[in-house]
């Protein structure tokens, strides 16, 4: 019931996550940077310092969202992220990498389903 009621709250989620550079577009297209389980963005390689400073500028930006989503809907902010993780891995595009629960970070192969993890169904 929770997750309905936080994924509700997420519809404003493409705003926060959209806020990206050109640089993080070509760092995810590169494997370098992509989505992680939590909600936030995570590096899978050492990324240019630019796109490191522009990841964590759009993880600001999410938390931000997932804590005044929290507060809204009296859970936590972790299970705002992980709700969010669930919709971000669900965008996750063929050769994007996306770290999974389990800690691995992986891209998503040619053919494959998007990489939603088993809590999200």
């Amino acid at each position: 019931m929770r997750i309905l009621l936080l994924l509700a709250g997420l519809a404003l989620l493409p705003s926060a996550a959209a806020a990206q550079s050109p640089a993080v577009d070509q760092a995810r297209a590169a494997g370098i940077a992509g989505e992680r389980f939590d909600g936030y963005m995570g590096f899978s390689a050492t990324p240019p310092a630019g796109v490191r400073s522009a990841v964590a500028a759009i993880n600001i930006k999410r938390r931000s969202l997932y804590s005044r989503l929290a507060q809204q809907k009296g859970v936590t902010l972790e299970e705002v992220g992980l709700t969010a993780g669930c919709q971000l891995l669900a965008r996750v595009a063929v050769g994007q990498a996306y770290l999974s629960s389990d800690g691995v970070w992986r891209r998503r192969a040619a053919g494959a389903p998007p990489p939603i993890p088993p809590y999200c169904r």
